[in-house]
């Protein structure tokens, strides 16, 4: 990355200057504008991110999960409750791409941060599920 940085100023932001033929780290529409932050904000950006991606891959392994045991449920309810584990777990990896990149942009911005109506939806989207779940089981 060609970007030299300036000393910290006071409201802890560094700002950037790009080298002459310098490249922009991707993604550009992040990275091309503002100031860079402060590294500890962009880091527990990047493990916000990373707990979204882990409760993902959670949703995902569980959809797997519940696909492969036999329950004495009723088939076609195991089989809705699997594939919308899995499709919440990728829906919940893009929701982290885009919540991480949108937390970074505003940063760098100094604007706000952005919320996000994606928790409620997912955990209003558990909660039928865990529902069914139970159905399943007992």
């Amino acid at each position: 990355m060609a970007v030299r940085s300036v000393p910290w100023r006071r409201d802890g932001a560094v700002s950037e200057q790009h080298e002459p033929g310098g490249s922009t780290p991707w993604p550009a529409w992040v990275y091309r504008t503002g100031d860079r932050p402060d590294p500890r904000f962009s880091l527990a950006n990047e493990r916000t991110f990373l707990a979204w991606i882990r409760t993902s891959l959670a949703l995902l392994a569980g959809g797997v999960a519940l696909d492969t045991v036999d329950l004495d449920g009723p088939s076609t309810l195991q089989s809705v409750v699997a594939v919308s584990l899995v499709v919440l777990g990728l829906l919940g990896a893009g929701v982290a791409w885009v919540r991480w990149a949108a937390t970074e942009r505003a940063m760098r911005l100094h604007q706000p941060l952005p919320g996000t109506v994606a928790l409620v939806w997912l955990a209003l989207a558990l909660m039928i599920l865990a529902a069914a779940l139970l159905v399943l089981v007992l």
